[in-house]
């Protein structure tokens, strides 16, 4: 086989479309995590604090804090990773507080988003982007 100038840019494009499965796949997953716990309703941007660092020095320890007040269940995902739901924080009618804090392992520099269901059924979102200096899910 000869190897021609249109040969190679048809393997560069094929290689470059093998590689943006995954993202597309992962970005995916993110969304159907979100359509499966709001049922695809819309949702606020207010009534959710989510406080996480600007910059990551380490993926496989990264400290966020999610507060909610009036909330009955918080899921925090992280868009970036493999398995984009990371945790799902449920409060009952005693709870104090709706205020939850925890460490995430992050492949990469991501969103982190947190969705809080409220008592009166509607939702309302956080977003954060965290940049990681060190990937923590095998990078």
């Amino acid at each position: 086989m000869e190897f021609t100038r249109r040969s190679a840019i048809a393997m560069g494009a094929g290689a470059f479309a093998a590689l943006s499965l995954p993202k597309l796949a992962v970005a995916a997953a993110g969304d159907d995590a979100i359509a499966a716990f709001t049922g695809g309703a819309e949702m606020a941007d207010t009534g959710v604090t989510l406080t996480a660092p600007e910059i990551a020095e380490n993926g496989n320890t990264v400290p966020i804090e999610v507060d909610a007040p009036g909330a009955t269940e918080i899921m925090v995902l992280a868009l970036g990773n493999p398995t984009p739901p990371v945790a799902n924080f449920k409060f009952g009618p005693l709870a104090a507080t709706q205020h939850a804090s925890t460490r995430i392992r992050l492949a990469g520099t991501q969103d982190v988003v947190a969705i809080a269901k409220l008592a009166d059924g509607s939702f309302a979102k956080a977003t954060s982007t965290i940049k990681v200096t060190i990937g923590g899910c095998g990078g």
